[in-house]
């Protein structure tokens, strides 16, 4: 019998300084049952840092052909492509190919080594890549519950996570622009 996702629901006051963009978004986020609190969380807080109207979760780890979060535009094409994690270079490469924005965000504690090891691979690419700091994303995890109502302010590459159970601070790295 196959496991079930985790269902959370978050309501978040999003202020994005960087974009003045400013959002109450209701999201409903499913925990694939192989997936770690810490990358949800960093999907949570990709969507909030790339929030527009047609951007969606997809099915996620039990898609390979689809990214973490995508958008299309009006006629069907993928406009913005964005995978968390460390992806391929391959993957990446072939999602420049049929998205306008490809965009990946690394979080974990081997985000570094990967970088080092694939770093030459993307720097042909058209993919922006960014690396959630890993203590960070640690701290925003424990914050998690299955019904949360946030606040998140992004300025800079930074994003102030305030819920009921603390606050923190999330600060990425843009390691490829």
């Amino acid at each position: 019998m196959a496991l079930k996702p985790t269902i959370y629901k978050f309501k978040i006051a999003l202020t994005d300084l960087n974009r003045n963009y400013y959002d109450t978004l209701s999201l409903t986020v499913a925990q694939h049952p192989s997936e770690t609190l810490e990358r949800m969380m960093a999907r949570m807080l990709a969507f909030c840092i790339n929030a527009q109207e047609s951007l969606l979760f997809t099915k996620g780890l039990s898609t390979v052909e689809e990214p973490d979060l995508w958008a299309h535009t009006a006629d069907g094409r993928i406009d913005v492509w964005i995978d968390v994690g460390e992806p391929d270079p391959d993957r990446v490469k072939k999602a420049t190919r049929i998205a306008q924005t490809v965009k990946v965000y690394s979080f974990n504690s081997k985000s570094n080594v990967w970088w080092i090891q694939e770093q030459a691979k993307f720097a042909p690419l058209t993919a922006a890549v960014f690396r959630f700091e890993w203590p960070h994303i640690q701290t925003l995890a424990t914050l998690s519950q299955r019904t949360m109502d946030i606040s998140v302010t992004i300025t800079g590459e930074s994003a102030f996570v305030a819920a009921e159970a603390g606050e923190c601070e999330v600060c990425w790295v843009t390691l490829k622009a």
